[in-house]
């Protein structure tokens, strides 16, 4: 081990960096550790905004599955930040399959009203359909390549089946394309024709009605951050290369060999003995040629390749006066013109806000009451390239279509996310895609050197895309930043043992005596 101990540093602030620091930290022998983030605040995808005179989430929104075996769920019981409801045990016993509930009130784009039977109807076959996409997992073979693939040749067959009138089966398509879309959501793509069949049932959903965190989810990552020591973490500081595999000497450190050098955009040149990258695989997909010297080795540079990293974005509308039912929850928007059986090429100008799912109700701010729009894929990036005004115009035509009310007030305010255009994340979060299984996320987990050969552990990897049956989530996130910080113990305490003075044969049979002559005195 290093003079003065192993200096390591951890380049990213979000909940994988964050959780890695701190289980670091606790360690004697990690005193010199630095978080190096790259934007003005801790958090990565997890951030919480106050607007509307609340807290809304521009990032992750629930704990999913929030039960025992969710390290997420049990820091956030643990700092005080769940309520009643979301502690109970009825709450952590829920089994949602990782299906999203059903609308309170669902409207076709003409503004009729559509029979929440009807669509119960048609969630039931389409999550009937997706757990059966589950049972590819282990099977010799798949008999397509794709998600989307299977649920589309499954629900021709349904669909031939149907007796009703012509409208009828189109209401019903419609309803099921509404789903697919919520589907695109959850799995972070722009289609489910990209999700790959064979392994999607690797992906691991815990028990737990999913819940917020009322005080905001950036909360939970400010905690961690405040139990990290003093000045661990430098903000604003991007990294632009990381320089492997080499021996380094600086003047500020005499003497000392590093076999790894970081170099920031703004010069800062920092070695270091290990250093554990945590940023986006969206970053990656787009730096990976220059952020590491020498290049990563061809398999896991391929993996990155393959991976899916798709885009999931939010839009928040702001209301004086609500137009919908004090009960309601979640307002469904079905476009009767489409069918996840027809493929349509229009375009994104005129049809992008067709890939919305509807808009979540929020609870009721200090003095105004908020929609929540959730919106994935190429439309979600269009989305990202509107101006403000832009947006709000055809939102609030698609909510006065939807309901019927020509004269409906527009929203008075709008915020959005634009996790595209971010440019240290560049998306929202990974899924497995066709031409990938679970064993590139592996790939992506191991860390550098992979020969064995030169300094151990010299780049090691986490983030949501590094776990092979969490990615997506804050607790995969979580837990892959604990995955890499035990991997370092694991080697640090090895070392001690190693350097340990071994014992002769008499001082052992001393020490042994020793030890059982202590333990009769209790």
């Amino acid at each position: 081990m290093a003079s003065g101990g192993p200096r390591v540093l951890v380049v990213g602030g979000g909940i994988a960096g964050l959780g890695a620091a701190q289980r670091l930290c606790r360690h004697p022998a990690a005193s010199h550790l630095r978080v190096l983030e790259a934007t003005a605040g801790a958090g990565g995808r997890i951030r919480s905004e106050r607007c509307f005179g609340g807290v809304v989430e521009l990032g992750a929104h629930w704990i999913h599955g929030p039960s025992q075996g969710n390290p997420v769920f049990q820091l956030a019981a643990e700092f005080g930040l769940l309520g009643e409801k979301e502690l109970s045990e009825k709450n952590q016993l829920v089994e949602t399959g990782g299906h999203v509930a059903l609308p309170s009130m669902s409207c076709t784009s003409s503004g009729a009203s559509v029979s929440l039977e009807l669509v119960t109807e048609m969630g039931s076959l389409f999550y009937g359909l997706i757990d059966q996409t589950r049972e590819f997992l282990n099977a010799p073979e798949t008999p397509m390549a794709s998600v989307g693939e299977f649920l589309k040749k499954e629900l021709r067959q349904q669909v031939a089946s149907w007796t009703e009138d012509e409208d009828t089966k189109k209401l019903k398509l419609a309803i099921l394309n509404t789903f697919f879309n919520i589907e695109c959501c959850v799995s972070g793509t722009h289609s489910m024709d990209l999700v790959a069949l064979a392994p999607f049932g690797e992906y691991t959903v815990l028990p737990g009605l999913d819940c917020t965190l009322a005080g905001g989810y950036q909360g939970l990552t400010n905690r961690i951050l405040a139990s990290l020591p003093k000045d661990s973490m430098v903000f604003n500081k991007p990294v632009k290369t990381i320089h492997w595999n080499g021996s380094f000497q600086e003047a500020a450190f005499p003497g000392e060999i590093f076999p790894v050098l970081v170099e920031c955009e703004d010069g800062t040149r920092l070695p270091a003995h290990h250093v554990i990258v945590t940023v986006p695989l969206g970053f990656l997909k787009e730096h990976q040629d220059t952020f590491f010297e020498p290049p990563l080795p061809d398999k896991k540079a391929e993996a990155i390749k393959k991976i899916g990293f798709g885009t999931n974005n939010k839009v928040f509308l702001e209301f004086e006066e609500p137009f919908w039912e004090p009960n309601c929850q979640f307002i469904q928007v079905v476009w009767e013109d489409t069918s996840p059986l027809q493929d349509t090429a229009l375009s994104l100008q005129d049809t992008w806000f067709k890939k919305l799912i509807g808009f979540l109700v929020l609870p009721p701010f200090e003095s105004s009451h908020v929609l929540c729009g959730f919106i994935a894929g190429l439309e979600s990036e269009f989305m990202e390239t509107l101006s403000d005004e832009e947006m709000l115009l055809s939102l609030t035509q698609v909510l006065r279509r939807v309901t019927g009310n020509p004269q409906l007030p527009a929203a008075k305010s709008v915020l959005r996310s634009r996790w595209h255009s971010a440019p240290y994340t560049r998306g929202s979060y990974s899924y497995v895609a066709v031409g990938s299984t679970g064993d590139d996320l592996d790939l992506l987990a191991q860390p550098l050197p992979a020969d064995g050969t030169g300094t151990q552990l010299q780049v090691l990897f986490a983030g949501e895309a590094t776990h092979r049956t969490f990615y997506s989530t804050t607790h995969g996130a979580l837990l892959s930043g604990w995955r890499e910080a035990d991997r370092l113990l694991g080697l640090w305490d090895s070392q001690v043992q190693k350097h340990r003075p071994r014992l002769s044969r008499e001082q052992r049979s001393c020490s042994c005596l020793q030890r059982r002559q202590n333990t009769q005195t209790y």
